[in-house]
């Protein structure tokens, strides 16, 4: 029989304590029969010489019987009464109270602790998600509202007849940028969608990583040329096995992010070189760095560490590198301090020969 202790109290399990309800049941219903029928004999009610004194004895039978279904009720409402509880806190949660907890005071058996104990966690981790998809809906709602709202403001501007056209080239210009991040950011959401619901990575090939990085340097270089950044590259030929289209995402979203940070003039070093059995990529700038919190959040869903929103962006683009990071069965390290730049560097298994 297993048994365990908690707060001193002696646990049985659930199958044990349903046989001994039974078992107990039994020997009440025969004990309070046989003393009633020794009472009855006592007081020379009845005598078992007599085959009429039977008729009593059935009697004293049906009545121990009914006796047995009583108490047995009265128990039953004891055991039962920690599982009627557990009940009620899922009706609650069912209806979106994640504050319920299941409790089984007075309960001796310790499946019951255990399923009251797994059962709270549970709704713990649910209050978690649902803290995660308020937060998520409140921030898409506010990244997209901010340039619809200015659109909708420069529109209206341009309805007034007394522009110079250098206002009104700088209010369509305006409405080109909002637009355009309206595009940007519905086409991160998407990826973002994309990727949290994909759990195994499909359409892996052999490709070359190097090559491919190059050319998501290649796809940024009017953002970098922009602002004069120097680079230095150290790129060495490295196979992989991996979903290129994915991967290609990563080095595209850590690159622009980098690029964004960067002062003009700044520098980036890009490197990458093999390790065993793995590809090791390493991205460092000379950038504003980050704080110990925007470190901590950094792969939070629509989190910009830039309180005054003055670079532009949507708080997606690390999480969505995270999650093709730990699809690619990867990681992905960070290090940086305020105004010395940020160190990015990712690993991934090699999947070749």
């Amino acid at each position: 029989m297993k048994s365990n202790r908690r707060f001193g109290t002696k646990k049985i399990s659930l199958a044990f304590s349903l046989v001994a309800l039974v078992f107990l049941v039994m020997v009440l219903s025969v004990a309070s029969a046989a003393l009633l029928a020794f009472l009855l004999k006592r007081a020379g009610l009845i005598d078992l010489n007599q085959p009429d004194s039977y008729r009593g004895i059935y009697v004293l039978l049906y009545i121990s019987v009914f006796m047995g279904i009583v108490i047995a009720a009265l128990l039953s409402r004891r055991s039962v009464k920690p599982i009627r509880d557990m009940m009620e806190a899922t009706d609650r949660v069912a209806k979106g109270d994640f504050s319920a907890q299941a409790t089984v005071k007075g309960s001796v058996v310790f499946e019951l602790d255990k399923l009251a104990a797994s059962f709270n966690k549970m709704v713990r981790e649910l209050q978690g998600i649902e803290t995660l998809r308020s937060d998520f809906v409140r921030n898409f709602s506010h990244e997209f509202k901010t340039p619809i709202v200015s659109i909708s403001g420069f529109a209206k501007l341009l309805k007034q007849g007394n522009l110079s056209e250098a206002d009104r080239q700088d209010y369509l210009d305006r409405i080109i940028q909002e637009s355009e991040r309206l595009v940007e950011l519905s086409a991160s959401i998407l990826n973002l969608s994309k990727v949290e619901n994909t759990e195994i990575l499909r359409e892996k090939t052999v490709f070359r990583l190097d090559e491919q990085i190059r050319l998501a340097m290649l796809m940024l270089e009017p953002k970098w040329s922009a602002k004069a950044l120097k680079l230095d590259i150290a790129l060495v030929k490295v196979d992989i096995v991996g979903n290129k289209n994915l991967l290609q995402q990563v080095w595209l979203n850590l690159l622009d992010n980098a690029i964004k940070f960067t002062d003009e003039g700044g520098t980036l070093r890009i490197a990458l070189w093999r390790d065993g059995r793995e590809a090791v990529f390493r991205l460092e700038d000379s950038g504003c760095g980050m704080s110990e919190e925007t470190m901590r959040r950094m792969f939070d869903k629509f989190y910009q560490g830039d309180p005054s929103r003055s670079k532009t962006g949507n708080g997606l683009g690390l999480a969505i590198v995270k999650r093709i990071v730990d699809l690619s069965e990867g990681t992905i390290e960070a290090d940086s301090r305020l105004g010395q730049g940020s160190v990015f560097t990712v690993r991934l298994p090699l999947g070749t020969g």
